[in-house]
């Protein structure tokens, strides 16, 4: 891969949910509703949104710790039902594309790490018609959950890039743990699910409070 002296990063790397697509209120409500079907505690919106971005079962076993694990399964099943029905209520944030549009132009590698399944990625790309944007992707399903830095380990490899040449992007703890966890740097968004007085501590390169404040950042500093 060729370096230009104009970039910093030549693997930038998203989470998907709640950084490029919008999608963090349907995720909470899916999530409520079902642990509402098996017989749970519903989980307040801030308890819900805050597993948003870790591997499914764990994330579900965590908002609803009062359902027993033999339910955990149904209790799956029924989040990936709600979560069908109201899939194509969500969408890019807007400015998402012009963002990755402008990256791609500058010749960066740009990747999804995302906490979804390879099916469900794979769906919502074509949804979007996001085909040819992205370079690469990894999900849950094929490596390991956030934090563990599995999945950009694995897409370093892929594109021969060190960790102080990919940046993570990322609107929680977890995206931004896994960051550390890799070696790699991270900026933050605090438009998605977790609030942003979490992440001093994980040390982000920047936090941007608005996609408009990412690419802006991105292009003056990634």
């Amino acid at each position: 891969m060729g370096v230009s002296q104009a970039r910093q990063f030549d693997l930038i790397a998203f989470d998907w949910d709640g950084t490029l697509f919008d999608s963090t209120a349907i995720i909470t409500r899916s999530i409520q509703e079902a642990v509402r079907d098996v017989g749970g505690t519903v989980p307040s919106d801030a308890a819900a949104s805050y597993v948003i971005g870790m591997d499914l079962i764990p994330a579900l076993a965590h908002a609803a710790p009062d359902v027993p694990a033999s339910q955990h399964a149904e209790l799956g099943a029924r989040f990936s039902h709600h979560y069908l029905v109201h899939q194509h209520d969500i969408s890019l944030f807007a400015g998402v594309l012009p963002m990755l549009a402008a990256l791609k132009a500058r010749q960066h590698c740009l990747a999804v790490a995302t906490g979804k399944s390879r099916r469900g990625l794979d769906e919502t790309l074509q949804a979007v018609e996001l085909q040819g944007l992205f370079d690469g992707s990894r999900t849950a399903d094929e490596t390991q959950g956030k934090p563990h830095p599995r999945m950009l380990h694995e897409l370093m490899r892929e594109f021969g890039v060190s960790p102080e040449r990919t940046l993570m992007v990322g609107d929680t703890t977890h995206d931004l743990q896994m960051a550390v966890n890799a070696g790699c740097a991270s900026v933050g968004v605090g438009y998605g699910a977790h609030t942003t007085e979490a992440f001093a501590a994980l040390k982000p390169r920047f936090v941007a409070h608005s996609v408009a404040e990412l690419h802006a950042w991105l292009l003056a500093h990634g």
